[in-house]
């Protein structure tokens, strides 16, 4: 079979169809970087910043709703490694914040309120994590990846789309680390097989800015 036929047997899996036919979905990026103004936080904010008052998780979802989108995906955890769940792997989350004295879960908020309204939910996590002080370790990091991937993977419902990110800079320690990929897909695909992996993965890839 010549190169071009070969090209034209190419089909998508169901995950691909059933995201393409959700044709419309958010992105919320809302995290500690949204009380420091900066794009990046670099691991070393303090949780008592976060500290939102009139955050309303269900107005997030009517809003997406009403403009016709059919999903939502939340940065569950950007490079600064803060935790928007109560996270039993690290400090640097809600837990140890102000926001309703410790008990939030800003994630079962909007995962709930998904459900609801009849929104997918998805979730972003950042395999960098610069806060962590295993990052640049190796298998001791992807443990500890993997432990809170399998955290959101198991705690909130059907997700529908799993979002990694490609950033990859150096940890307090100096060193990069080098992310073990199959095995943080082979986690996904155990505990949400239906979810379509994201942007580094192998269900769609990113086609740059």
């Amino acid at each position: 079979m010549k190169g071009d036929e070969r090209l034209a047997q190419v089909a998508p899996h169901m995950r691909q169809v059933r995201l393409q036919q959700l044709e419309f979905y958010a992105f919320v990026h809302f995290t500690v970087n949204t009380f420091t103004d900066k794009e990046w936080g670099d691991g070393t904010e303090s949780p008592d910043i976060f500290a939102p008052t009139a955050l309303d998780a269900e107005q997030w979802v009517t809003a997406i709703k009403s403009a016709g989108m059919r999903g939502l995906i939340l940065t569950c955890k950007h490079h600064d490694g803060f935790c928007l769940w109560q996270s039993k792997l690290t400090k640097h989350t809600v837990a140890y914040s102000p926001y309703k004295n410790g008990g939030g879960d800003v994630v079962r908020e909007v995962a709930d309120a998904c459900r609801k309204h009849g929104i997918e939910f998805g979730v972003y996590l950042s395999p960098w994590d610069r806060n962590c002080p295993l990052y640049g370790q190796g298998r001791a990091y992807d443990d500890f990846f993997i432990g809170q991937l399998t955290e959101l993977l198991t705690n909130y419902g059907r997700i529908f789309a799993v979002w990694f990110d490609g950033a990859c800079g150096e940890g307090t320690n100096g060193r990069k680390q080098y992310y073990d990929w199959d095995r943080y897909y082979d986690v996904i695909r155990k505990l949400q097989p239906d979810a379509t992996i994201h942007v580094c993965g192998p269900d769609v890839r990113w086609c740059g800015n």
